[in-house]
């Protein structure tokens, strides 16, 4: 009988570099919500990257077809979509690659170069992710939780217990983990983003993709992993 896995709980782009093993990296607050809505509306890959010019200079060099992120939380000049969730619910993807960069997400990813395998994580595809880890048979798991700059976030710390949670086996209910989210951050007041964003990152396991971050190559490239069974 295999032994269960080593979890690890961290935090900030500071121990996404020191991570090791499988890596999750976890951003609710929007940027792996609007990753994983991109990939669910058809999207076949996400290049992440560092910074806006070269977000827009792969764009003008065909490596992508639009450009999605933020800076402050705004949408970049000469961006096809900000760092919004329900900005792309409803539009199709259907075999794009897209250019992500966001403030703390992607730049985690980034980060996270000692890692045998990385994974992008929100809440929504929180399930997924760990039944993909689980099959993966990885033995050393670092779930690291992006926060915000230099700050931790309730939402991503939240998330990073649940996946954990769901690691090893048990089963919290997915109306007490986005509720306590509701409850406890600050980032939920209605000033940083909108009502039907917040509404969208809360939606606990409602995207049951996974998303596999292949970091060999220059620059992060993220694709959807169906459902591990």
């Amino acid at each position: 009988m295999r032994s269960p896995p080593s979890v690890i709980m961290s935090s900030l782009v500071g121990s996404a570099s020191q991570a090791r093993g499988a890596v999750v990296v976890i951003d609710v607050f929007r940027a792996f919500t609007t990753a994983a809505i991109a990939l669910r509306n058809g999207a076949e890959a996400i290049v992440m990257v560092e910074d806006l010019d070269t977000a827009l200079t792969l764009r003008n060099r065909g490596v992508g077809s639009r450009c999605i992120g933020e800076r402050r939380g705004l949408r970049p000049d000469g961006f096809d979509f900000g760092n919004s969730p329900h900005e792309i619910c409803s539009v199709s993807f259907a075999g794009e690659t897209l250019i992500q960069t966001t403030s703390n997400g992607t730049k985690c990813v980034l980060a996270a170069v000692s890692a045998t395998q990385v994974y992008a994580a929100s809440l929504v595809n929180a399930e997924a992710t760990a039944r993909a880890i689980l099959g993966s048979g990885s033995e050393e798991i670092w779930l690291v939780a992006c926060g915000d700059g230099d700050r931790r976030t309730d939402e991503d710390e939240i998330c990073a217990l649940y996946i954990r949670a769901l690691i090893q086996g048990r089963l919290p209910e997915r109306s007490t983990v986005s509720r306590s989210i509701a409850a406890l951050s600050s980032r939920t007041d209605g000033r940083t983003m909108s009502a039907e964003d917040l509404a969208m990152c809360l939606d606990v396991d409602s995207i049951p993709v996974a998303i596999s971050v292949e970091t060999s190559g220059k620059s992060p490239v993220a694709r959807p992993l169906a459902r591990a069974r």
